[in-house]
């Protein structure tokens, strides 16, 4: 047997802890980037601020459907949804008017 056949790391539930958790940070800090960028853009009088609300819409759309995956509750595929809804007539009204 090989050196390197001895030392092949086993992925175990803490690293599937640690992916799942790192996501879940990194979504938090793009979503409040979204969210000052969506301001920003809507100040200066910038149509870019539809495109990233459209963003912030997405990501609780998947959270909920995520959920509901999960819960297998009503209330969380309906919110979904409707907040998929909301971010693809909002991305195809900047896609469109823009």
């Amino acid at each position: 047997m090989s050196q390197r056949d001895r030392y092949v790391p086993v992925k175990d539930e803490r690293d599937q802890f640690i992916k799942t958790n790192s996501r879940s940070y990194a979504l938090e800090w793009a979503t409040a980037a979204a969210q000052i960028v969506t301001v920003l853009c809507a100040v200066k009088g910038n149509p870019a601020w539809k495109g990233t609300l459209s963003i912030l819409f997405f990501a609780v759309a998947f959270s909920m459907f995520y959920h509901f995956k999960e819960y297998e509750e009503k209330p969380y595929k309906q919110v979904g949804v409707v907040s998929f809804c909301i971010g693809l007539a909002l991305l195809l009204w900047f896609g469109i008017m823009d």
